[in-house]
């Protein structure tokens, strides 16, 4: 007979442990409270009460999740459900007591008043206390480890909460080599504080100066590590940190894959951790449930944001993970990536080009997956611009090659990565993405039930910050250059998300379509709400003073034009688009808007002859009937910078919808 597993073997332990306390302390109550005859009664009578009472326990200790949780990490919700539990089995021995027994067997009471309040005291401290000095005994040893291991004393950022959990971490060895030393807060309520016994020395405004401090007391701080709390706009990160630079010290930000000290990870500060708003918190749990066990297929995955999709997949509990990748260098590195950090997922790669239908059919049939997420595309504006028939290759006829294969692989959730660009398009990134969407819309409308059958969304971004080309990392490139900084506009506006927030956001979404409700089932487009748009001369001058520079004085700001299939403003959602609501905090979405799927095969079949004859008129005049917003791009006038600013969705038209937007 095959050996049981270790963890069972721990649960079995844990079990019997919890049943034999639970006799223990019904024999401890009888100890307690009685004497001579009297505890002789009692016990004479406990063999035909006991058995039955500790096996009903048991099941009350599994409906309360008592054996979910390891002992190592018992915390105030584990207790709270030991005090549940055992109040459940101290009111069925009054009801056992007052009701049933008593009158019937004995004409007295077999434990009385007393003698239940002294079970509900014992018990809880039976079923408790071990797996508290379990817990001690184990944060004891790690912190001793720890404490060996450690050798660089870290300065900590931010409010309680986040700098205990950062502090448990360290106990627990997951921060390695880092020991907690000393924290610095944004509020003025910590100060002569301490947190698991480690110093609040001042505010964050002070961190020069306790620094300096440790540093002459030959206690010098070798890190500093930041929570997400002293990263916030409203502690202005940017003062706290231009006074680190005399310091020379390594600056860390706390990037926390799940909760609690066991996920916690470490990151460098980046610029762009600091440029924007605080970011959308997504529910973790949520997307848990949804990921757990699924087999799932990312198209370009070795791109910024389809890497960072392989990744959360991997952190959410997927079973397998497909990357189809056309970049061997990107397969590869990511690849290992998923490797390196030993998630329970499986992982492959393969070299596809999405818009090889013949490759990509079989290999999507093969894996079967449950999910498809479609990161490959073209995205500069001014390539596409200027080589066209590529945009609609890849865009266009790659994602319906990819649309279709996840169909027939059965698979049950499709999302399109789209773009804010799709939206009234000026270029042919914004009108083959919104092609695109189009689609897998017709596509969609052919599943009737979301329950039942598939469903494919798209999720539209903002820019990116720090994805491959975006803004930001063309401008660390040319601050570190010397300048100048390049602005096409001085009144140009964009939306921004981070990287994490965007693929937080494919997922949800994906998680979003698959839940019931007639919403869900209706809901075709989902965007992040990204607060209010930033100025790209604004965050150009913010970037030059966290670099420590001032802006046209020590980097120049050089203006360059708007460039073709560039607007000033970005929009979220069309004017022909009915918003439906989510119920998902940070996350907007609206309803499909589409053509009939023949009338789009006929565009499509005319796109690929206008794309196989070069020629970009004929392939202009398709995009312009299927998109009727794309035929205004030459006519729209640039919009002013008071209007940037206002409302995120286009006003409704006065006339009917356009061609694009009736149903099939």
């Amino acid at each position: 007979m095959a050996l049981l597993p270790k963890q069972n073997i721990k649960k079995i332990a844990v079990v019997l442990h919890d049943l034999v306390v639970t006799a223990l302390a019904i024999w401890l109550v009888f100890v307690v409270r009685f004497e001579g005859f009297q505890l002789t009664e009692h016990l004479r009578y406990l063999p035909r009460f006991l058995p039955f009472f500790v096996a009903y326990a048991g099941l009350v200790y599994w409906f309360f999740s008592l054996y979910r949780s390891k002992w190592r990490f018992a915390s105030l919700p584990d207790l709270s459900n030991i005090v549940k539990a055992v109040s459940i089995l101290t009111l069925t021995l009054l009801v056992v007591d007052y009701v049933l027994v008593a009158p019937d067997f004995y004409g007295a009471f077999y434990f009385g008043k007393i003698s239940i309040a002294l079970y509900w005291l014992l018990q809880n401290a039976l079923l408790g206390g071990p797996r508290l000095a379990y817990r001690y005994f184990k944060y004891s040893r790690s912190k001793t480890s720890a404490k060996r291991d450690a050798s660089l004393p870290a300065l900590l950022l931010g409010r309680g909460v986040e700098i205990e959990m950062v502090i448990r971490a360290m106990e627990a060895g997951t921060m390695r080599k880092l020991r907690p030393a000393g924290i610095l807060s944004p509020r003025a309520d910590d100060l002569g504080q301490s947190i698991r016994g480690v110093p609040v020395l001042g505010l964050l405004s002070d961190i020069e100066t306790v620094a300096i401090d440790a540093a002459e007391r030959g206690e010098a701080f070798r890190r500093i590590v930041a929570t997400p709390s002293a990263l916030l706009p409203e502690v202005e990160p940017d003062k706290w940190l231009a006074r680190t630079r005399k310091l020379a010290l390594p600056i860390s930000r706390v990037d926390s894959l799940g909760e609690g000290a066991r996920d916690t990870e470490i990151a460098p500060l980046e610029i762009e951790d600091l440029l924007v708003r605080s970011t959308i918190k997504i529910d973790r749990d949520r997307l848990g449930s949804f990921l757990k066990g699924k087999r799932v297929i990312v198209t370009g995955g070795g791109g910024s944001i389809g890497s960072e999709i392989c990744l959360r997949c991997a952190a959410f509990g997927a079973s397998e993970l497909l990357i189809v990748e056309s970049s061997e260098p990107a397969l590869f590195q990511i690849t290992e990536e998923l490797i390196a950090q030993a998630h329970e997922t499986r992982v492959s790669g393969a070299l596809a080009d999405v818009r090889d239908q013949a490759r990509i059919v079989p290999l999507f049939r093969d894996f079967a997956p449950d999910i498809v997420v479609h990161a490959a595309a073209l995205k500069h504006v001014p390539y596409l611009e200027a080589d066209w028939s590529e945009g609609i290759k890849t865009n266009i006829f790659g994602s319906v090659v990819v649309t279709d294969a996840a169909i027939a692989a059965n698979a049950r959730t499709f999302v399109l990565i789209s773009t804010d660009k799709a939206i009234e398009p000026v270029s042919m990134l914004g009108a083959t993405k919104r092609f695109a969407e189009m689609y897998a819309q017709s596509r969609d409308a052919e599943f009737v039930s979301a329950a039942a059958g598939m469903r494919l969304v798209a999720v539209r971004f903002g820019n990116v910050l720090g994805s491959a080309g975006s803004v930001v990392p063309k401008f660390k490139a040319q601050i570190a250059r010397g300048g100048p900084i390049t602005v096409t506009s001085p009144d140009m506006i964009r939306y921004f998300m981070t990287i994490r927030e965007a693929c937080d956001l494919v997922l949800t979404a994906a998680s979003h379509a698959r839940s019931d409700g007639p919403e869900a089932e209706r809901a075709a487009v989902y965007v992040l709400k990204m607060g209010q748009p930033v100025k790209i001369m604004d965050l150009a001058e913010r970037m030059i003073r966290l670099a420590g520079f001032e802006p046209g004085e020590d980097i120049e700001i050089a203006v360059t034009g708007v460039r073709p299939g560039e607007r000033l403003n970005e929009i979220l959602f069309a004017r022909d688009e009915p918003m439906a609501e989510t119920g998902l905090d940070g996350v907007m979405a609206a309803k499909p808007v589409f053509a009939g799927r023949t009338k789009i095969q006929g565009w499509l079949a005319r796109l690929d002859a206008a794309v196989k004859a070069d020629d970009r008129i004929a392939a202009d005049a398709v995009l312009d009937e299927a998109i009727p917003d794309f035929s205004l791009r030459q006519r729209t006038p640039q919009v002013a910078q008071s209007q940037v600013a206002q409302p995120q969705i286009a006003p409704a038209p006065s006339g009917p919808l356009p061609v694009a937007a009736t149903r099939p």
